[in-house]
């Protein structure tokens, strides 16, 4: 008969014990975006570049409502803005999250248009005094090839079932009637851009009006106008909404991570997605200026 060895049942025992706690704290890792972390955090969710997409935003936003241990949320912005359906989304997610707990607002190099219509809905708007910001405004884009392709020699013939199927089309010029038509609607989802920023920030229409018409504005003027709170970086946003939760000493900060999906999804999501620049030519709330270095 073999001869037992207890020292290797027991090593065999502590290791299991080992993997098992690396492996929870890999999962607290995955789902919490900081190792464990006692007591209440304030977490830091970002809006980066064009905004074409409000799902994984507003799925994490969600999910912070939800989770008792955030005693409040900074939005880190930094976008030219992007399309209007999306920015709304997000926008309307953030006002049901700040029913539950407090929501700042932190401006990074440009939180313009889009970006600054998100930021309209949180609680508190914290910017740098050289942050670009404002933008407020909408606008379409339709290129116009039509002398391109005389000197090419090309064109196109188009079967449609009404006079406005190819509005913009880009080898023939627009017609009044359609200039009238796309004004109207640019001017109808601008006065829901004003609504959008009075209702957030508590201010007269009449007042986001004289704000609003396009103009960009620094972070220090955007002050000076009533369109942000307070000056400072993200570390002034992180204990100003530390404060407003209630908590003591340094913040305890958690920097979220976006709903987990596997790799291979998203490598295959990348080659069907279509890039910003895709959304030129559809009604936008996006800055497409020079912005600082």
């Amino acid at each position: 008969m073999p001869q037992r060895r207890p020292w290797l049942r027991r090593l065999g025992f502590l290791t299991l014990i080992a993997l098992g706690l690396v492996g929870a704290a890999a999962i607290v890792e995955r789902f919490t975006g900081d190792g464990l972390t006692l007591g209440p955090v304030v977490a830091v969710v970002e809006v980066q570049g064009v905004i074409s997409d409000a799902e994984p935003i507003c799925d994490t936003l969600a999910s912070l409502a939800k989770d008792a241990r955030v005693g409040a949320v900074v939005v880190r912005i930094e976008s030219p803005g992007g399309g209007v359906a999306p920015s709304q989304e997000i926008y309307e997610e953030i006002e049901r999250l700040r029913a539950t707990k407090p929501v700042i607002a932190s401006l990074g190099n440009v939180a313009a248009s889009g970006g600054y219509y998100v930021a309209a809905a949180t609680n508190t708007i914290v910017a740098a005094a050289g942050t670009l910001t404002g933008s407020i405004g909408v606008i379409m884009e339709f290129r116009q090839l039509e002398q391109l392709a005389q000197k090419v020699g090309v064109g196109e013939d188009i079967v449609k079932s009404g006079p406005y199927k190819d509005i913009g089309h880009p080898l023939r010029p627009m017609t009044e009637a359609e200039r009238k038509l796309l004004q109207g609607m640019v001017n109808d989802v601008y006065e829901q851009f004003v609504d959008a920023v009075a209702r957030g920030r508590g201010m007269a229409p009449e007042r986001v009006r004289e704000l609003a018409d396009g103009r960009l504005y620094s972070g220090q003027q955007a002050k000076e106008a009533g369109l942000v709170d307070e000056l400072g970086g993200l570390n002034t946003a992180v204990r100003l909404a530390w404060t407003r939760a209630g908590g003591t000493g340094e913040p305890s900060v958690r920097r979220v991570k976006g709903p987990w999906r596997p790799w291979w999804l998203d490598l295959v999501g990348s080659l069907a997605r279509p890039s910003p620049a895709g959304l030129g030519g559809g009604l936008l709330f996006l800055y497409g200026g020079p912005t600082p270095q």
